[in-house]
């Protein structure tokens, strides 16, 4: 399944699960970021799920991130897909670190 299935298809049970009922794109972002910290907060923690004890905490929290991010794009018509092939191209040119010291 490609990226843009999967954004259809999360953004669809989102959409049935009364989540898009008040849209608002920076509430959206901090959600996304949240998930984020809550991966973060497993990896201190290590532990498997609550809810997918056959998944790390860390795992579950990364693929809550991954399903809101796709939700998002699918919902605002962001080219997901797309974007991440061309910025996975220009990435594969760039220098060792991009430059950078990390």
């Amino acid at each position: 399944m490609s990226l843009t299935e999967l954004a259809k298809e999360f953004h669809d049970n989102a959409v049935a699960h009364g989540f898009w009922e008040n849209p608002n794109k920076g509430e959206r972002i901090a959600l996304m970021h949240s998930e984020l910290s809550e991966a973060l907060e497993a990896i201190r923690n290590p532990a498997p799920d609550d809810k997918l004890p056959q998944h790390s905490g860390e795992v579950v929290e990364l693929a809550d991130a991954i399903i809101r991010i796709l939700d998002y794009c699918e919902h605002y018509q962001l080219p997901i897909e797309a974007a991440v092939l061309d910025k996975h191209e220009y990435n594969i040119k760039r220098p060792y670190k991009h430059g950078k010291a990390f």
